[in-house]
């Protein structure tokens, strides 16, 4: 399974034991490489060619006897989306040729390379940390809930249970609506909650506020701007909208900052690109007028994963596993002063490569504000379960497995 992401390519090659009543994971080899086919948008050929590194990695860990009868399908999320449908298509369709013209494996019937629903990815997480979990198909229902950040967008799945919060008459159920999905596993039905948010992953909310924070610059005629959400020596130019003078994003000084942090501040600011105020025309909402059950009345006890770029920005500083949310409010306001001395010196260069003031306040804000966990719940993030890779590849190589068989050999009686 390739999973064409925002920021880079990567490629898991799946083994299963077969000769169980579902198909058993037995091993998994992953490698992954930047940058993602949304990088190569006039150049279809050269985003085709761009994955054969990855290709080669397959070659060498599927047994040439198998290779023919070795199912692959190619799933690209948000950044393509992106680039529009005429060149999205484009690359899509030279990347279908390149692998069916050029390697032995057998690409999936239905749509083997294309632009993953933003619904799908954020099921197929789901149905992969529950399956390593082992609790999918489980009578009690205790799944957990999973929080994908990507690069451009965000999708959150669980399961809501409405009789957690009124024993006697369950409280209000799920509404109808495309948030709604229900499926079969084990023979045990799920109705799930799910949503995509576009727009919402990592780097495209990076993108947001720091447009924000310019346009807010520009209109009230400053073309230069002291941000809390960035360290002293950060620059940097960008152009705005209707304006021909580009405007400068500039770090808080030190004169600014006194010796305290700055997470109050850059707090404040990313929570705007939330939208909490836009109409919310069927309640409860989450942000930007979304519908979703309260997390604290119908998702109180299960586990709650979250991974992706929160996984990324808390792991190198030493809030990993299992933590609360307060730990990410408490890691982002120690971030925010913006003193390297306070980290060891791998923290330091890690910190130096991305904006994680910024990024952990956002993330924070996200979890808090837009979708509204409560400050002591407790979350896991990993970035393997089991030794396989947590998102949403295996469960969406457990869906191919289940449509069709595959390098199944008869019983020899």
């Amino acid at each position: 399974m390739l999973d064409a992401g925002s920021t880079g390519s990567r490629i898991h090659v799946y083994k299963f034991n077969y000769c169980k009543n579902h198909p058993e994971l037995e091993d998994e080899i992953f490698e992954q490489l930047k940058p993602g086919l949304s990088s190569f948008p006039d150049d279809p050929n050269g985003a085709a060619h761009s994955l054969d590194h990855l290709m080669d990695v397959a070659m060498k860990g599927v047994p040439e006897s198998l290779r023919s009868c070795t199912p692959i399908a190619v799933k690209a999320t948000a950044g393509l989306r992106m680039l529009g449908a005429e060149k999205s298509e484009g690359i899509l369709k030279a990347v279908e040729s390149h692998l069916s013209k050029d390697y032995p494996f057998k690409l999936i019937p239905e749509s083997p390379v294309e632009i993953m629903d933003g619904k799908d990815e954020g099921i197929y997480a789901w149905i992969t940390v529950n399956y390593l979990l082992g609790v999918l198909g489980d009578e009690d229902h205790k799944t957990a809930a999973t929080f994908d950040l990507g690069g451009g967008s965000t999708q959150i799945v669980f399961e809501p249970r409405f009789e957690n919060w009124n024993s006697t008459t369950g409280g209000p159920q799920l509404a109808p609506g495309e948030h709604r999905y229900e499926m079969k596993y084990g023979g045990q039905e799920y109705t799930l909650y799910q949503h995509s948010y576009l727009g919402y992953g990592m780097m495209e909310a990076r993108k947001s506020i720091k447009k924000l924070i310019a346009q807010e610059a520009s209109a009230s005629g400053k073309f230069s701007v002291e941000h809390p959400c960035f360290p002293p020596d950060y620059r940097e130019e960008l152009s705005v909208e209707g304006s021909t003078s580009p405007v400068t994003i500039r770090g808080i000084s030190k004169a600014s900052l006194k010796g305290k942090s700055a997470y109050d501040q850059c707090y404040k600011e990313v929570k705007k690109i939330l939208k909490k105020d836009a109409p919310c025309s069927q309640s409860p909402c989450s942000f930007n007028g979304v519908y979703q059950p309260e997390l604290d009345k119908t998702f109180i006890n299960n586990p709650f994963y979250i991974f992706s770029y929160f996984y990324d920005r808390t792991y190198p500083l030493g809030v990993r596993d299992e933590f609360k949310l307060s730990d990410i409010k408490a890691l982002a306001d120690k971030v925010c002063k913006h003193n390297l001395s306070l980290f060891a010196d791998k923290e330091q260069e890690e910190i130096k490569k991305e904006d994680y003031c910024l990024d952990l306040s956002f993330q924070y804000a996200l979890l808090r504000d837009g979708v509204g966990m409560p400050e002591n719940r407790v979350v896991r993030s990993t970035r393997k379960i089991k030794d396989a890779e947590t998102g949403w590849c295996l469960g969406a190589s457990l869906a191919v497995l289940d449509q069709h068989d595959y390098c199944k050999y008869k019983k020899i009686y």
